[in-house]
């Protein structure tokens, strides 16, 4: 007697976001992985229901072959993934059934090739930590889903909480993933892992080639690796018997993913737990309001080595150097006078974010994009959205005035000031363009962990999670580069950066951090001046629950791109009259990418309703779009805008 499935094929299209029904040996269950006949081409597809009844007046199908089987927990948290970010099951289901590819030679797991030499496990836990330590162990015990706010200054031990949660784990035959935000935080928490589970340990990330990636998910699946440790799509690794997710610098905005779909990491895992029965943490040193709204807090307090390092405030209007202030430039000379090491921060990369002409008063756009060119050190400018390179021009094109300005300053700019004015001093670069090639990540970080009289200058990277012995010097060499974003979480943004890096210096001496600012009176500044978390999180919570933000609200966005400048307009306008809640819009964005472009915003309670709704008129609008040359982004709870 023939059996039946419904399987959801891999495709993207939304016009084809449903199940079919295809006959299924004996031995296929739900979670299977299945090649099948879709069309005129051979698809995967995920068994998500079997012993259905066969579609009437319809010859159906067999599968082809079985691929692979899927935790059952993995297809509901992808299910619910397409459901929630009103995407398509088809693209979800990808992300925990991704592409086997050949098993290639032997060679060095890339844990051992990327990460940095870790540390000893310290001779006994803080009373905070084993407290926090003893709060998750309960749960764990208990079996129960928990979501837990492991909240404490930079060098509290959130990490060696971490450690010894993923350890109870192991011990009672449970596993763990680790999430970083970003790949450059790897290398540390790689060695520090490493240093204290051995072979244990996965790592997985976008900087990983394909056969490194199947190497790595063939080691967890088999149980040799129970602990992942990675970046956001870590969060789906088919750990067997999760029993602790780990979330570090849990405020941090990489979380979230700018594909389709467009999960956040953060609240997969706090699914995911709840669907596994596992405890996941939350940690940061400056948590976000939503988090420290709803969270139980487990506290660690200080530091364990001693005070945070003191703060000082250079007001840029009374400064006559620049990126370079008078008073930076005397930090960094009793460096290279008397030793230890420096860290800048300039979250610009480049030469310069803008070339201008003083004669006409144009800027230098992207052809396809309505934002300013980038110049770089190779005399190019580029578009930091698509990709667009031309040559940096020696007139100016409207005019042929050659008055042309630099406006403003990058990391590459940056580099050559404190080349011309402080040769004595080590440069290293740390930002996208540096970080490029596989390997190099660890490489900058350890000659500079290694090297004295040096200088790590790179964008926000350099602010996250990095613990180096005899950083002396921290500053922000321009603290205003996000206050003025169009975005509620400008302020937010810019007192986490501040404060995460101001926690780089002085971890094992005297340190001293250095803000540079055109703007002092600032709250976010003033506050992260002062390290004060919990007054910074109480005036952020009051002024969003009087603007009805989140947490106190979930943002549903979504964006129509098109040829045409009219045609997305017209289309979130048709959308707008089947869609629940309060909608504000549709309003036209800026052109990306050769694209014109408009967004629809909800503000509600029921983000799932308002996504699930959208991915269903999306589907049924989906061939009239795709005729108009249109393409949609369902965004469920944005991290810009």
């Amino acid at each position: 007697m023939s059996r039946y499935a419904s399987v959801y094929p891999l495709v993207t299209a939304r016009a084809l976001a449903r199940e079919f029904t295809y006959e299924v040996p004996d031995e296929v269950g739900p979670g299977a992985v299945v090649e099948v006949r879709f069309g005129n081409a051979r698809r995967r597809g995920v068994v998500t229901e079997v012993d259905v009844a066969p579609p009437a007046g319809i010859e159906t199908a067999a599968v082809e072959r079985v691929v692979e089987e899927l935790p059952p927990a993995l297809v509901a948290l992808a299910l619910w993934v397409a459901d929630y970010y009103g995407s398509t099951p088809g693209r979800a289901l990808a992300l925990v059934a991704p592409v086997q590819r050949k098993p290639r030679g032997a060679r060095p797991p890339p844990a051992e090739r990327d990460s940095l030499p870790g540390e000893p496990e310290p001779a006994a836990l803080s009373n905070s930590q084993r407290a926090a330590l003893e709060r998750i162990v309960e749960r764990l015990d208990a079996g129960e889903s928990a979501n837990f706010l492991l909240y404490g200054a930079t060098g509290s031990g959130k990490t060696e909480v971490y450690l010894q949660a993923c350890a109870a784990a192991l011990e009672r035959g449970r596993g763990a993933i680790v999430l970083v935000p970003e790949i450059v935080l790897t290398p540390q928490a790689l060695g520090r892992f490493r240093a204290r589970f051995g072979e244990r340990i996965a790592v997985l990330h976008s900087a990983l080639t394909e056969a490194e990636r199947r190497d790595e998910r063939a080691r967890i699946a088999r149980g040799e690796a129970p602990i992942v440790v990675g970046a956001r799509s870590a969060v789906f690794a088919a750990v067997p018997r999760l029993g602790v997710i780990c979330v570090d610098e849990e405020h941090d905005a990489s979380y979230k993913q700018e594909s389709d779909p467009r999960y956040d990491a953060r609240t997969v895992a706090a699914k995911r737990a709840a669907l596994e029965g596992a405890v996941a943490v939350f940690g940061s040193a400056t948590p976000r309001p939503e988090t420290w709204g709803s969270l139980e807090r487990l506290e660690l307090g200080g530091r364990l080595a001693g005070p945070l390092p003191p703060v000082r405030v250079v007001d840029l209007r009374r400064e006559a150097g620049y990126p370079l202030s008078a008073p930076l430039l005397a930090e960094l000379g009793a460096i290279a006078e008397g030793g230890g090491k420096a860290i800048l921060l300039l979250n610009r990369r480049g030469v310069a974010p803008a070339l201008h002409c003083r004669a006409c008063g144009t800027t230098l756009r992207c052809e396809n994009c309505d934002v300013a060119l980038v110049l770089h050190a190779d005399h190019s400018m580029r578009c930091h959205h698509c990709g667009h390179t031309e040559p940096e021009p020696d007139t100016c094109p409207v005019c042929r005035s050659t008055e042309l300005a630099r406006l403003g300053a990058g990391t590459q700019r940056l580099e050559r000031e404190l080349e011309a004015k402080l040769p004595e001093l080590e440069r290293i670069r740390l930002d996208a363009d540096t970080a490029e090639r596989p390997g190099a990540l660890a490489a900058a970080l350890t000659r500079f962990a290694a090297a004295d009289r040096v200088v790590l200058v790179g964008t926000q990277m350099v602010s996250k999670g990095h613990h180096f012995p005899g950083v002396a010097l921290a500053a922000v060499v321009d603290a205003d580069t996000g206050l003025g974003m169009p975005d509620f979480r400008a302020e937010e943004r810019t007192f986490q950066l501040l404060t995460q890096l101001a926690g780089r210096s002085g971890r094992d001496a005297p340190g001293r951090v250095l803000v540079q600012t055109f703007q002092p009176d600032s709250r976010a500044i003033e506050l992260a001046a002062r390290h004060d978390v919990p007054r910074f999180l109480a005036g952020e919570l009051d002024r969003r629950r009087e603007l009805g933000y989140p947490p106190f609200s979930h943002l549903v966005r979504i964006v129509v791109s098109g040829p045409e400048p009219d045609t997305p307009l017209q289309a979130l306008t048709e959308l707008k009259s089947g869609l629940p809640g309060d909608l504000l819009g549709p309003a036209p964005l800026l052109r990306l990418r050769g694209k014109f472009r408009a967004q629809l915003v909800a503000k509600t309670d029921q983000p799932r309703r308002v996504a699930t709704q959208a991915g269903r008129l999306l589907s049924a609008a989906a061939p009239a779009m795709r005729r108009a040359g249109l393409s949609v982004v369902v965004d469920v709870d944005p991290q810009g805008f």
